[in-house]
């Protein structure tokens, strides 16, 4: 229990956040608005009254928290604002819906609703589909009002911000979330600082050894990266106020999950990023003047620093679909250090700061629909077509949300945006449905092309049509987008229907011809008999010719030998079903190595020899599958993410206790400088040194430079990193990692 005096403390300081979130609105508030903030502050207050959050603050700091996100830095109104501080009431207090609309309007309510169906979803499910049902099902709140995402987006960010109170499963299992779903949302509606953080955030707690250690280098360098930015700036300060531009240089570290993804992917250590800091130049200029002094300064900068001209990204010619405009250079700096410079306007800044609430703000008076309007009005028409699998849509969701863009033509010269890897079928559903459905064919260029070929940026793309032309299940293969797959999806759907009708009719005809009853139960018979899913599937195949006369003719034979075919197939299964059993004696020399779960209990399991291959000294967990019992994953496994955030709760803690009772393959990548005798050093170390066997070596030469790979056989992870050490020492050396 608090104190009286801890009382009155913690309510001086709900007090105060309140009015730093009136001082700090990126909005201008009208005097209503404030009054009607201030009646959903006291309601939030009064709701959340007796309620605590894990980490033992009052509740109604979450709410305040989550409006000042909305307020300051993704910027939206006073209705945003005020259903921010309302969006647990009505799932957490007497408060109703009526009682909101009545004092704050249908807007707010509508809002609200949205944020409160988003909460009823069922979180801790058990199965996937359920969880991607549950995406689905919160997307389709953009139907009501786009606010009620960034709102959720900014909850969802005040969670990561506070997620150390909870327990340790927890804590993965909503990172892993956050990075699959939240973060790209993010990212795609333009609130880059946020997508940045929650993707930190999320690093810190699946992978926080990663974290910390490029958190330290980060902060050990900070220093000399603010001298760095002082050095670029007094080269170029004189020649841009000479032409009278009024300007200011930024420079700040590239995020901690995107160095983490750059040393993941090239394979090297920290120091050896060449990109991982970025100067932003952001210049005042009247709308009209804003392309013409972007290359103005790309030209001064350019005059005083090398560019590498295969890292140009225009980006003020043609907009990210996000509705990000800026232009991206990558020069070699002060002390030959490549530095990437952006280029933005005090606009272009705002927008790439603020998003949705920018484009809003500076909307007014443009002729042209603005980026993520377009982006929105696309994905609204996913939502409406999204009538198959939940799974299916959300892995097509999530495959548009991080894509890169290609820009291509119409025939009349209009640009079009689209996601990297679209083809002519994506550019002819992303002009209209009615095209996609009658696409007989392609010219690019003026060049017939296949339609499942990727389109180029600059590809001018004609689509040929034709009133018989309809999709085909290869076109599925062909899309890239989910607009595409979800009315291609739609039109199979709809004729498989109709030929699956004529195929019950034909279906009841041949079975009154054999005598056979036309019956729930025959027809699950001939589903079995067919090894069929549905009786949809039955119909289908019936109406389509792929079943013919004579198969059905073959099971009227076998129809009254049911109870045999019922056992036969039984005992072929049987063999199928012990596949995933493991003999107890192979393995019970390895139970004295792993523990699992928070009893710590010894079970068996097997290690993941596809993806990661873990040995003892790793940091791993079990993954609970169907058919092979525990399998056993490294932490930064490249499916790790996946498995989190799809099946949470497969997941088991694991964790070496011994690790002297088996020796386990390792697989080690050396690059360098060949000499005379490099090999031999190599293998003198592995062998006489360390005392580590090999069990297969090869090396490559070529122009000077030497690749290699070794299979060493270890006890565990900390003879693989003193022999990984030792190998690094060896003169001729460069990069040792393992893979």
């Amino acid at each position: 229990m608090l104190s009286e005096v801890q009382i009155e403390q913690e309510n001086k300081e709900i007090v105060s956040r309140y009015k730093d979130l009136l001082r700090t609105s990126y909005q201008t508030l009208s005097d209503e608005d404030k009054s009607q903030i201030r009646l959903a502050f006291e309601v939030a207050v009064d709701a959340h009254k007796d309620q605590r959050r894990k980490s033992g603050e009052a509740y109604v700091f979450h709410p305040i928290a989550v409006a000042q996100i909305v307020a300051e830095e993704i910027g939206l109104d006073a209705v945003s604002i005020i259903a921010a501080l309302l969006h647990d009431v009505v799932e957490d207090s007497h408060y109703t819906l009526e009682y909101i609309e009545e004092q704050f309007g249908p807007t707010v309510t509508r809002i609200v609703d949205g944020l409160t169906k988003i909460a009823g979803l069922k979180k801790d499910t058990n199965d996937y589909s359920s969880q991607a049902e549950n995406f689905r099902k919160m997307l389709l709140t953009l139907n009501d009002d786009v606010r009620v995402i960034l709102i959720k987006i900014a909850d969802r960010y005040h969670n990561m911000l506070t997620l150390e109170s909870m327990r340790a499963d927890k804590r993965v299992k909503i990172a892993s979330e956050t990075l699959y779903i939240y973060a790209p949302l993010a990212h795609r509606v333009g609130l880059f600082n946020i997508k940045n953080t929650l993707e930190d955030l999320a690093l810190k707690y699946t992978e926080p050894e990663f974290y910390d250690a490029i958190q330290k280098n980060i902060v050990d360098s900070a220093e000399n990266n603010i001298a760095y930015i002082e050095d670029f700036k007094s080269v170029i300060k004189d020649a841009l106020e000479s032409e009278a531009i009024a300007f200011q240089i930024k420079g700040r570290m590239k995020s901690i999950h995107s160095i983490h993804r750059k040393i993941l992917s090239q394979n090297v250590a920290f120091d050896e990023i060449y990109d991982k800091f970025a100067v932003r130049i952001i210049y005042k200029a009247k709308p009209e003047e804003e392309k013409f002094l972007a290359w103005k300064i790309y030209s001064i900068v350019t005059d005083y620093f090398t560019p590498n001209p295969v890292r140009l990204r225009d980006w003020i010619t043609s907009p990210k679909s996000t509705g990000y405009e800026a232009l991206h250079i990558t020069v070699m700096g002060p002390d030959k250090k490549w530095v990437e410079v952006q280029i933005r306007s005090e606009r272009m800044h705002e927008i790439a700061e603020k998003g949705y609430a920018a484009h809003y703000k500076y909307k007014h008076g443009e002729q042209k629909e603005v980026g993520i309007e377009t982006w929105l009005n696309r994905l609204q028409e996913a939502l409406e077509g999204a009538n198959g699998s939940a799974v299916d849509f959300v892995e097509e969701f999530k495959l548009n949300l991080y894509s890169k863009e290609i820009f291509v033509f119409t025939p009349k010269g209009d640009l079009i945006s689209l996601p990297k890897g679209a083809t002519p079928l994506d550019f002819a559903f992303h002009v209209h449905s009615e095209v996609g459905l009658k696409t007989r064919g392609a010219r690019v260029n003026g060049k017939l092309i296949p339609l499942s070929s990727r389109l180029k940026s600059g590809d001018q793309v004609e689509i040929i049509t034709s009133e018989n032309a309809k999709p085909t299940s290869a076109w599925l293969d062909y899309c890239h987008t989910a607009k595409a797959l979800s009315k291609i999806r739609s039109s199979l759907n709809a004729e498989k229907k109709s030929i699956a009708e004529e195929g019950r009719e034909v279906l009841r005809r041949k079975l009154r011809t054999l005598k056979i009853k036309f019956s729930e139960e025959t027809i699950n018979r001939l589903v079995n008999h067919f090894k069929l899913k549905t009786s949809q599937d039955l119909f289908y195949r019936i109406g389509s010719g792929a079943i013919t006369n004579t198969m059905i003719k073959s099971f009227s034979s076998s129809y009254h030998n049911a109870l045999i075919s019922f056992f036969t197939s039984r005992i072929r299964r049987s063999p199928k079903e012990k596949t995933g059993s493991t003999d107890e004696n192979e393995l019970s020399h390895q139970f004295d190595m792993l523990v699992f779960g928070e009893e710590e209990e010894r079970l068996n399991y097997t290690l993941a020899s596809d993806c990661c291959k873990p040995i003892p000294g790793d940091e791993v967990f079990g993954f609970l599958s169907v058919n092979d019992g525990i399998k056993v994953h490294k932490k930064n496994c490249p499916n790790a993410l996946s498995m989190q955030s799809k099946f949470s709760y497969r997941i088991m803690q694991a964790r070496w206790i011994d690790s002297t009772q088996e020796d386990f393959f390792a697989d080690i990548y050396i690059t360098g400088i060949d000499q005379m005798g490099l090999v031999s050093s190599i293998t003198q170390v592995i062998s006489q040194q360390m005392h580590v066997g090999m069990k297969s070596i090869s090396f490559n030469e070529k122009g000077g430079t030497f690749s290699g790979s070794i299979r060493v056989i270890v006890k565990n992870n900390d003879i693989l990193n003193s022999l990984i050490k030792k190998l690094r020492q060896v003169n001729g050396v460069d990069k040792v990692i393992r893979t």
